[in-house]
């Protein structure tokens, strides 16, 4: 199972992510209160190994400026959580991972329209797109057509209930933010939890 660490903000909590084993590290560039700038991404993309991918997190960027942050920091994979099109999806220069809020079963369908490397699957709602901290119902994706290779999990996720989620929907990457953090704030201890959780589940099981 691969982990996705998301919305790290500083140097330590970049570390103890890569040191606890996550696969993805996720720079915030939407509006959200976990948003970094491009030179502090620069820097937290420094501590990053090569194993490790690095995604930018996006809303509806213009594609120039997409194109440039991701040469700028050196994005491995962009995720975008706006109204992006397949077309525009389809020119970007690194794999994308595009995001869906799910509401309901049509939101999936939706997501059948798109050819992207892989597909998130979020909760609705909240002030920003993204990193609300609430979990969807996970039922409606018990029969989609999109391989579970390419599917991501995220919303509401924590070390307590990221076993759940991975029994019930067998994705291929589980995607956390505010669920490894204490007050605001990247918790290393919490983030080891995460791992040690996802990790010791076998896909498919």
């Amino acid at each position: 199972m691969k982990v996705k660490i998301c919305g790290v903000k500083d140097v330590y909590a970049t570390r103890e992510a890569v040191k606890a084993g996550a696969d993805f590290i996720g720079f915030m560039f939407a509006e959200s209160k976990r948003k970094i700038t491009i030179e502090k991404a620069k820097e937290l993309a420094s501590y990053v190994p090569e194993m490790v991918n690095k995604v930018g997190v996006f809303v509806n960027p213009p594609l120039e400026e997409l194109i440039s942050t991701i040469e700028e920091v050196g994005l491995d994979m962009v995720q975008l959580h706006g109204d992006e099109t397949p077309a525009y999806c389809q020119r970007v220069p690194v794999p994308v991972i595009k995001a869906f809020p799910i509401k309901e079963k049509l939101d999936i369908h939706r997501a059948e329209s798109f050819s992207v490397d892989y597909f998130l699957f979020d909760s609705p709602g909240g002030k920003y797109r993204g990193g609300n901290g609430m979990a969807f119902d996970w039922k409606m994706l018990r029969n989609i057509e999109i391989s579970r290779e390419k599917v991501i999990v995220a919303g509401g996720l924590t070390p307590s209930n990221v076993g759940a989620a991975i029994k019930e929907l067998n994705p291929a990457i589980v995607d956390v933010s505010s669920g490894v953090e204490t007050n605001g704030v990247k918790d290393a201890k919490k983030i080891k939890a995460f791992i040690h959780q996802a990790k010791s589940k076998e896909r498919g099981s």
